[in-house]
């Protein structure tokens, strides 16, 4: 539901397994928390979640485009070849952190601060769940976001999408 689209999701569960986080945050989770956990801590989550979903179009301009991807960073909406596509808050991130880096490579660490905030607590291998459903949203666009093996990933270059 794009009116719902946007909303920051955190996940509470007794949960622990790496597998169960990995699979919480593929469905869309933008936060995971395993109980014990202290009130404070959940406060101080929730205020991270919606800080950054507050501020994911801070200083970035109205709209980013790249080949047939256009984002409107004022509705959160995404469009791949004129046709709107629904995206988590993370993809979403995910997606505005590597175009608006335009080629330069962004390693996980840094990925994860950009789309999850720098006080995220998750493997490196939670940006790659992510990109992963991002890629498979984008169909055939996904070709502009790229693997640098070993560091992260980058903006295809016009050249290297052909």
């Amino acid at each position: 539901d794009p009116r719902t689209a946007g909303v920051p999701i955190i996940m509470l569960t007794a949960k622990s397994e790496e597998s169960d986080i990995v699979v919480g945050l593929h469905v869309g989770a933008d936060d995971y928390m395993t109980k014990p956990f202290s009130m404070s801590v959940l406060v101080a989550r929730v205020a991270a979640v919606l800080r950054r979903s507050r501020d994911s179009s801070g200083g970035v301009g109205k709209t980013l485009n790249v080949g047939p991807i256009s984002i409107d960073m004022e509705r959160h909406g995404v469009e791949v070849d004129g046709k709107k596509i629904t995206l988590t808050l993370t993809e979403f991130r995910l997606l505005v952190a590597i175009i608006s880096a335009r080629g330069r490579v962004l390693e996980r660490n840094r990925l994860i601060d950009e789309a999850l905030g720098i006080d995220a607590v998750v493997t490196d291998r939670t940006i790659d769940v992510h990109l992963a459903a991002l890629r498979k949203k984008l169909g055939s666009a996904r070709k502009y976001i790229q693997t640098v093996r070993g560091l992260g990933y980058k903006l295809a270059d016009e050249n290297e999408t052909a």
